[in-house]
């Protein structure tokens, strides 16, 4: 009896002096990713490889069920010791909730965020929107694609919802050649389809035209449209492939293209976030140290090399126009902008997620280029919901609230700007779209 005791003591005691830098091939070790179709059907399983091999491994074997939707990876450092697995299933972001509420995933995989009935489901588990549960693995835009010969090159929010419930049927109404549109769109489980539904239809009180044929698959949804003439659809940016992405306005926004500039920022009208989420610190060190490899700039430059928007932070510049405030016209003739904006919690002065995370980066960046003094600029924008004098008294505290975050790390700015309620990203006329609009922009000398 004393022996066995001292024998459990003794374990315990080499487990709590290891910690996390026990080996992961001592045992065996898995995750279990359910979710988007989106992020699994090519970016988790390249991260997966990437991490894995971070975590010096070599002998990594990628298994694909494509018929499944489901991904295999195992590896092992050497025959002698056991492998480590990583299982994707890719059928959709709401089969990922599901499946880590009862236990049968370690992660949900998520091109939308949590729902509210969801997050209810967790809630005496974790709140599944916080910093520990809630992450944001990329960005990405929802891009509406046509037959690489439609001479059509912009649309507006509002007509790609009466396309989409019906409401317009045919291209010659938008300026386009005679012909009856045919409507492509992804299933009803993907995170794809929940996010353009939020962004477009649900906004003006719509539902998808009945005639609509809809896709398990993004890349079979594209192929299809990229071969008819009269076809449209929507899709994440990495499945543009053959076929021809359009420009798009939301309210008095300009038409914006999904280029990597303004997804990155998250100005394009149909941006997005891609989640990863979890039920806060996992038991399982693995899923841990993997959430952190997708944080860090290895994990982050395998988003970019599959097409999607990284959260590097980089400088670039922005074009000058007459129409922009005349401070801002200052800034884009003698400084870069940031590939970052903090935006904040609804109804809250409040950073959100993806901010909390992004004022390491910017801090990183500054450092790394040696722009901690005097060299950083923010620029706060409001919203026309308050009297236009509101509205930039509230740009201005906003950008206030990103410098007591900066200055915490000794960041001296240069100078915080309140924009108020002009160049907006999104129309006023919806709480999502006001909320995008009120944001902090980050400029460098």
């Amino acid at each position: 009896m004393t022996r066995c005791c001292f024998a459990l003591t003794l374990s315990l005691f080499l487990s709590a002096l290891l910690g996390s830098s026990l080996s992961m091939a001592q045992s065996p070790q898995s995750i279990s990713i359910y979710g988007s179709n989106t992020i699994g059907s090519q970016l988790l399983p390249a991260l997966a490889k990437s991490f894995l091999e971070s975590q010096n491994f070599t002998t990594i074997q990628v298994q694909n069920n494509p018929e499944l939707l489901q991904h295999k990876i195992t590896a092992s450092r050497n025959a002698t010791q056991p492998s480590v697995r990583i299982e994707i299933h890719s059928q959709g972001s709401s089969t990922g909730f599901s499946a880590l509420h009862n236990q049968s995933a370690d992660l949900a995989a998520a091109s939308r965020p949590i729902k509210d009935h969801e997050a209810e489901l967790f809630r005496s588990i974790s709140d599944m929107r916080s910093k520990e549960s809630e992450h944001i693995l990329a960005i990405d835009g929802v891009a509406i694609i046509v037959h690489p010969l439609n001479p059509i090159k912009t649309l507006s929010t509002e007509q790609l919802a009466a396309i989409f419930s019906g409401s317009i049927r045919n291209w010659e109404a938008l300026g386009g050649q005679q012909g009856e549109i045919n409507i492509y769109a992804r299933d009803h489980n993907s995170g794809t389809w929940e996010t353009f539904k939020e962004l477009v239809l649900a906004d003006a009180g719509l539902s998808l035209a009945s005639t609509a044929k809809r896709f398990e698959s993004s890349q079979a949804l594209s192929e299809t449209v990229s071969q008819d003439p009269n076809g449209i659809g929507f899709i994440g940016l990495p499945y543009v492939l053959k076929a021809k992405a359009v420009a798009i306005s939301a309210g008095d926004s300009a038409a914006m293209l999904p280029s990597a500039k303004l997804i990155a920022t998250e100005d394009y009208p149909l941006s997005r976030r891609l989640y990863l989420y979890s039920t806060g610190q996992s038991q399982n060190a693995l899923v841990n140290q993997f959430i952190a490899f997708a944080h860090s700039d290895a994990g982050q430059q395998q988003v970019e090399a599959l097409g999607f928007i990284s959260q590097i932070v980089k400088a670039m510049p922005v074009p000058s126009d007459a129409s922009m405030p005349m401070p801002y016209q200052h800034l884009t003739q003698h400084a870069q902008r940031l590939s970052v904006n903090f935006r904040f919690k609804e109804g809250s002065a409040q950073l959100d997620n993806k901010a909390l995370r992004d004022i390491d980066r910017v801090l990183a960046y500054l450092r790394k280029q040696q722009k901690t003094n005097k060299q950083l600029v923010l620029v706060g924008f409001g919203d026309t919901k308050s009297d236009p004098q509101r509205a930039l008294l509230l740009s201005k505290l906003r950008a206030m609230a990103v410098r007591r975050e900066l200055r915490k790390d000794n960041i001296i700015l240069r100078e915080v700007l309140g924009i108020g309620d002009a160049m907006p990203v999104a129309s006023n006329q919806m709480d999502q779209g006001r909320l995008k609009n009120r944001r902090v922009e980050l400029w460098v000398y």
